[in-house]
């Protein structure tokens, strides 16, 4: 790219463009890093907008950009170092922010695309009440579409970097791509750690030019004056705001605007789909959902749940003396600890809400657990962790994060509740689904937790003294009301008037609340701990039918019908597939599940008894489960709710099996239909032509009896037949001894044979010579299983 300098921002444009399409991603960004090191801002200024889509995508969706959601190190070691060293906060890219942010430079951002929420209230002229949005929003001129906002280069940025989260979806269709290892991740982490350090302060802008330092212009504020942040703004937007005010020459104030920014935009694209309002109507089975997180986001989301418990727990100590803690915070200081309250608490709660309620039944439910789970543990990520004495052992909750439990009181109480009807559908006998509630049980069950949101919840039934009338639905929620760095009302200081606005800023004034350790949710714990007990009866079934079948496979039972095949009487579970260890790793995650609820709710030990032997009642003899639940009509057996819930889950299920006679079974899609049809008259001819000879034959009581009554008789099948008077088949008239000779019409049989022909092939083995073998080796296996087998014998009829 010869001559820089002399080329104007339209065809250094357009050039850049034609780059894109000629030019091989490496060569790319060394180009651009020049471009941005060389080139005044005013040139840059035009291409800024263009070069953030051609990163990030477009905000429909429909430009990919740099896809970094699915670039990794692993398949893409050049193009993931190259991405990261580009976007690094001391970046080429970062460094082409400054310099237009030193020019005071907008750029348009359409309201269309933020979040329903905010969207719905700046198009109805309503100014969002998160500071973020002051100052930017502006009107179309006469005849122009849409709403935009004004944003300085940084929220530019900012914007489309959290947003392309949402807009641009994996795409990678040949190998599937670790979230936590794609460049959007690490990127994510990277400007958490620069932008909220939990050490040191936060690191000044590079300077602009090399050698030199930050240029004088003062950064300006991403939002109305910090000093003024958080006040409540309820007037219609009236006119057109093209411009912020400036900041204040404060270096205080300047020392986080970038954090606060970062946060904002952050919180805002990620969690702020959803208002409370809209959640509640969004109940109704008629409505249709307007967003659907994706595993990616969530995962995303939990990234910046624990990094925020790590940059709110880095507050130092506040001094003994009140005067002296005004003179010494920083603004970082008092940004730490208000952090998770003022911006995260009340999004991060409704968007929780909405994945408790819509997310699918399955596995991968697992990224919300994990994400709610570590919210509910700032204790995790605190620097003064305790010593680990013991693995086995969990640690006591310290009674300093009692005052997090009771202003979080909702996000333990309600969510266990919701997550205890979520795990009422499941099917527990899956692993992954044992280990969810497990992990659940095993949090809750961190001694002193429960005493502590019991007591938190004491403090919320408390009678209500003095409480000011609440004139709006978010009573006393730090996000609206006071400014940034007033200190708390002195009312708070008693805990049932925090508890209180926590629970009626979240939920409105008309909540009515249920207590975790009250009778309802108590019931539904009790609900889980008798399904956790018949899981553990049904893995336990499927454990000892899958022993039975490996014991009953041998060579020859690889062609031939096993006796699932023929009734089709198992429906099988997942577990078949996963193998023995997991149905192992299942009981241990359900019995250890159960005795965590136990300590938490305080189960009666004989109680718990009598439900495990009322499960294990519910087993017959052959270890099979009862008829699933059902109420008698005219018209026979109709299944009730707990009936359909124990059917789709497995717990029960109906004995339908076929017990007509298995010649004529319904050709199955492993077997070759002429070949089953021939057969059966080739075997009908044999039956009716030697019927006197393999009788007198199976009477013997010597060897050849036994061999013959063995490969002859189909014992299970006379027993149902003579013994069942609801058995109405079309059979054959001979029950006696018979051949049977439509194992040859599998494909499974076909192949074997088809092997034992190309092996004689290659040792020069006649058809003779392999009808041999086989015969051989056939009359082996009858002879040891005869010996050893303890079927019907003939007066056992």
């Amino acid at each position: 790219m010869a001559g820089p300098h002399l080329q104007q921002p339209s065809f250094l444009l357009a050039t850049l463009k034609a780059d894109c399409i000629n030019k091989p991603f490496v060569q790319r960004c060394h180009d651009l890093r020049t471009v941005i090191e060389e080139l005044p801002a005013k040139e840059l200024h035009g291409i800024f907008p263009w070069l953030v889509e051609s990163i990030f995508g477009s905000l429909d969706g429909i430009i990919i950009g740099w896809n970094l959601l699915c670039l990794q190190g692993r398949t893409n070691p050049t193009e993931y170092s190259v991405a990261l060293d580009f976007l690094d906060p001391s970046g080429p890219m970062m460094r082409l922010v400054y310099k237009l942010q030193a020019e005071e430079y907008r750029y348009d951002f359409p309201v269309s695309y933020l979040p329903g929420p905010v969207k719905a209230s700046i198009q109805e002229q309503v100014l969002p009440e998160c500071s973020l949005y002051h100052n930017k929003v502006q009107f179309p001129s006469s005849g122009g579409l849409g709403l935009n906002l004004a944003l300085n280069p940084f929220e530019y940025y900012m914007f489309y970097f959290a947003i392309s989260l949402i807009t641009q979806k994996n795409t990678s269709a040949t190998h599937h791509v670790s979230p936590s290892n794609s460049a959007y991740f690490i990127l994510v982490d990277t400007y958490l750690k620069c932008f909220l350090p939990t050490e040191g302060s936060v690191l000044p802008p590079p300077p602009l030019n090399p050698g030199g330092a930050i240029p004088s212009p003062t950064p300006r504020s991403p939002a109305v004056p910090f000093t003024s942040y958080g006040m409540h703004h309820t007037s219609l937007l009236k006119r057109h705001i093209a411009h912020q005010p400036s900041l204040n020459a404060d270096p205080a104030s300047q020392e986080i605007w970038r954090s606060e920014t970062l946060l904002q935009i952050f919180v805002e694209m990620w969690l702020h789909h959803y208002s409370l309002e809209m959640y509640q109507k969004m109940q109704s089975p008629h409505v249709k959902e307007s967003f659907k997180p994706t595993e990616e986001h969530v995962l995303v989301v939990r990234l910046l749940v624990k990094h925020l418990h790590a940059f709110s727990n880095s507050l130092k100590p506040e001094p003994l003396s009140p005067s002296a803690h005004s003179h010494t915070a920083s603004p970082l200081e008092e940004f730490k600890r208000v952090v998770i309250p003022r911006f995260v608490r009340q999004k991060l709660y409704i968007f929780l809400q909405h994945c408790f309620g819509h997310w699918p039944l399955d596995a991968s439910f697992r990224a919300v657990l994990e994400m709610w789970l570590s919210y509910l543990q700032p204790w995790r990520y605190a620097p003064e962790k305790p010593p680990q004495s013991t693995e086995h052992l969990p640690h006591s909750v310290s009674e300093k994060w009692a005052t997090f439990i009771q202003e979080n009181l909702l996000m333990y109480t309600k969510l266990f509740a919701g997550f205890l009807n979520r795990a009422l559908r499941t099917d527990l006998v899956s692993p992954k689904n044992a280990f969810m509630v497990f992990r659940v049980a095993k949090v809750f069950a961190q001694p002193n937790l429960a005493e502590m949101i019991l007591k938190g919840e004491q403090l919320f039934l408390q009678p209500e003294l003095v409480i000011p009338h609440r004139q709006h639905r978010l009573f006393m929620t730090p996000t609206f009301s006071g400014a940034f760095f007033s200190s708390w009302p002195p009312t708070t200081a008693d805990a049932s008037f925090k508890v209180k606005s926590h629970v009626y800023g979240l939920e409105g004034q008309d909540f009515q609340y249920k207590q975790m350790f009250g009778t309802e949710v108590r019931n539904l714990v009790l609900k889980l701990a008798q399904l956790i007990c018949q899981a553990q009866q049904t893995a336990k079934s499927i454990s000892d039918h899958s022993a039975e079948t490996m014991a009953s496979q041998s060579f020859f039972s690889w062609f031939r019908f096993t006796p699932s095949e023929m009734n089709g009487s198992y429906t099988g579970n997942d577990l078949d597939e996963i193998g023995q260890d997991s149905i192992k790793k299942t009981d241990e995650y359900l019995e250890k599940a159960l005795e965590y609820l136990c300590q938490i709710f305080k189960l009666n030990g004989a109680q718990l008894t009598q439900m495990m032997k009322n499960c294990e009642t519910a087993q017959d003899k052959n270890g099979k489960n009862q008829l699933p639940d059902c109420i008698e009509s005219e018209d026979g057996l109709i299944l009730t709710p707990l009936g359909r819930y124990q059917i789709i889950n497995g717990l029960r299920r109906f004995e339908v099996q076929y017990q007509g006679d298995t010649e004529l079974q319904p050709i199955r899609s492993y077997e070759n239909a002429t070949l089953v049809r021939l057969l059966f008259r080739l075997s009908s001819v044999l039956n009716a032509k030697f019927a006197d000879q393999m009788d007198v034959l199976c009477s013997r009581e010597d060897f050849v009896g036994r061999l013959c009554r063995y490969h002859l008789t189909k014992p299970h099948l006379i027993k149902k037949v003579r013994c069942s008077p609801m058995v109405k088949v079309r059979t054959s008239q001979n029950w006696g001894p018979r051949i049977s000779l439509r194992f040859l019409a599998s494909y499974r049989t076909l192949i074997f044979l088809l092997m034992i022909y190309f092996i004689a092939s290659w040792f020069n083995i006649g058809p003779v010579g392999c009808t041999f073998i086989i015969l051989i080796g056939y009359f082996l296996y009858a002879t040891i299983m005869t010996f050893f087998s303890e079927r019907w014998k003939p007066h056992e009829h």
